[in-house]
């Protein structure tokens, strides 16, 4: 797996990346959108909703099933990805770039470590098997 050194991910399979001006933006990643195959439909959050951490908030689904996205910090929804309308295969093609999902104002953004550095988080895929 190739994940950006710059993330960090939930045992639920979003990524999140630190932005500049202290937003977050979240993603799901390669190995969860490889599990679900093609994406046909994604339903992102509503901007404006305020998360708690593992607090489902959207919904991919592709041609095998539908799964949740959770919330893997709390904060606020502030932006969604609108491209996905119409190319939820752009999470396919590119989970940790063109394909992300929302973004977020964290109530405080240092939740975000508590989440797993790339290397742990591919250890853990690996242990699932």
């Amino acid at each position: 797996m190739d994940i950006p050194g710059d993330l960090r991910l939930a045992s639920t399979h979003e990524w999140v990346r630190i932005n500049d001006d202290g937003t977050v933006t979240i993603g799901i990643t390669e190995h969860a959108q490889e599990q679900l195959g093609d994406l046909v439909f994604v339903e992102t959050p509503e901007v404006d909703m305020q998360c708690e951490p593992e607090q489902a908030v959207a919904v991919v689904e592709s041609v095998k099933a539908a799964s949740d996205l959770y919330a893997p910090i709390s904060g606020k929804i502030i932006d969604t990805n609108g491209a996905l309308a119409d190319s939820p295969e752009l999470i396919n093609d590119s989970p940790y770039e063109d394909g992300w999902i929302f973004k977020m104002q964290p109530d405080d953004v240092s939740e975000v470590e508590n989440l797993m550095d790339p290397d742990d988080y591919s250890n853990m895929v690996d242990s699932e098997g």
